[in-house]
């Protein structure tokens, strides 16, 4: 019976691959009476050779992730030379890939963090785009990577949430004629504010449809033509003020649109 074992984890990175590696080991033999102790950064064979030999003391196990196949045959080296148990969670994996791929791996060490590194920052944008989305708070407009500007039904919020999955924060405000913009608009870059131009009969089929996938009447203000050809009135005056450009998204997708943004800040 396996009680209360002790793990020495080696990384060239923080080691948090390992770990759970262990940890999945192990449940299936104990039920959480075990100890890990983490060593990260391992880029010599000095380090290598204390925590072996702590491990000896201890009559541990030693798990490792490291990239640099020097350091990883050292270790299973000294690991036998001093009857330890080490695993080697990266050395199989990556020997069979390269056979897989036919080519020679990076070395590089904590690469999978630089992908955490992009996932969290795509969760920030999104959480950016909800927090700064219909014009909640103004002071997003400072922050902001994009500010879209339109009218109702031009697809900001949508288009904000799929601007945010490429890590792009992006606020958006609602133009509405009753309502003056807030003076954030006229103190931001010109060039991050993007205003969604519309057709009024492409924006009252939108609202009309709307209007009747919430079982309401297609015959409010909302879908009235007159109303649409003020709020868009208002809508150009408020991006002549502004000075940015316009995107027409009559008769385009999200994808489309947000493409087309895309293209125009890396060509910047």
């Amino acid at each position: 019976m396996v009680v209360n074992p002790n793990v020495y984890v080696l990384s060239d990175s923080v080691g948090e691959t390992a770990e759970l590696v262990i940890k999945a080991g192990l449940s299936q033999f104990v039920s959480g009476d075990y100890e890990i102790q983490r060593i990260p950064y391992v880029e010599d064979t000095e380090t290598i050779e204390d925590v072996l030999f702590m491990a000896k003391e201890k009559n541990a196990m030693v798990g490792f992730t490291l990239v640099d196949p020097y350091l990883r045959d050292y270790v299973n080296k000294r690991a036998t030379d001093l009857g330890l148990e080490a695993i080697d969670i990266m050395g199989p994996m990556m020997h069979s890939m390269e056979k897989k791929f036919n080519k020679s791996p990076r070395l590089e060490p904590g690469l999978v963090h630089k992908l955490d590194e992009d996932y969290f920052k795509k969760v920030e944008a999104i959480e950016f785009a909800v927090k700064y989305d219909d014009g909640r708070d103004p002071r997003g407009i400072a922050r902001a990577d994009i500010i879209l500007l339109g009218v109702s039904r031009t697809s900001k919020t949508p288009l904000s949430q799929y601007l945010a999955l490429k890590r792009l924060k992006v606020a958006n405000v609602p133009i509405v004629p009753e309502v003056d913009p807030p003076e954030e608009l006229f103190t931001a870059n010109p060039a991050k504010c993007i205003g969604l131009k519309i057709t009024p009969d492409k924006l009252n089929d939108i609202r009309r449809e709307r209007l009747k996938a919430l079982g309401l009447g297609d015959q409010a203000i909302y879908a009235n033509i007159k109303r649409i050809h003020q709020e868009l009135d208002y809508f150009d005056r408020v991006i002549n003020r502004i000075g940015c450009r316009v995107i027409d998204v009559s008769n385009k997708a999200v994808e489309e649109t947000a493409n087309i943004i895309i293209h125009s800040i890396q060509g910047k």
